[in-house]
């Protein structure tokens, strides 16, 4: 399980440092992708395997499945971390997220998530009190 929030660099190759805490379950393998709220997603190799037979049982007859697969899986780039744990962020997912140089890495369970400092620390501020007062069900039955 991916925890935590961690501050890298973008250096100037696009490359970023994986956190040491995630290197042994990122080791085989990632894939960088598009995520909401402009963001991107990071996935192990194997966990991004799991996520496609998922998602890929919604119906082609689906407009809203069809487009959601369209950007999810068109923008996703497949690497293994150097033995220093950098990836490079392509460029066209470096744009989607608006990434500068400092960069929030954030761990959330399955899925790690990289956003421009900035934007995260505007989202957190914007979600945190929410979070804060939530006083029903956020996922009927389980939390």
């Amino acid at each position: 399980m991916f925890l935590g929030t961690y501050s890298p660099r973008l250096d100037e190759k696009g490359r970023i440092i994986l956190p040491a805490k995630f290197a042994d379950d990122l080791a085989d393998g990632v894939v960088i992708t598009r995520g909401q709220e402009r963001c991107l997603y990071v996935f192990s190799t194997a966990e991004f395997g799991r996520m496609h037979e998922r998602i890929r049982q919604a119906p082609v007859t689906s407009s809203a499945a069809r487009n959601y697969l369209r950007v999810f899986l068109s923008g996703a780039h497949d690497e293994t971390p150097d033995k220093q744990r950098r990836v490079t962020i392509p460029p066209a997912l470096r744009a989607y997220a608006g990434l500068e140089r400092e960069l929030a890495v954030l761990g959330v369970g399955d899925r790690v998530e990289i956003w421009d400092a900035a934007a995260w620390e505007q989202r957190l501020a914007e979600t945190e009190d929410a979070y804060a007062s939530v006083d029903g069900e956020v996922v009927p039955g389980i939390l």
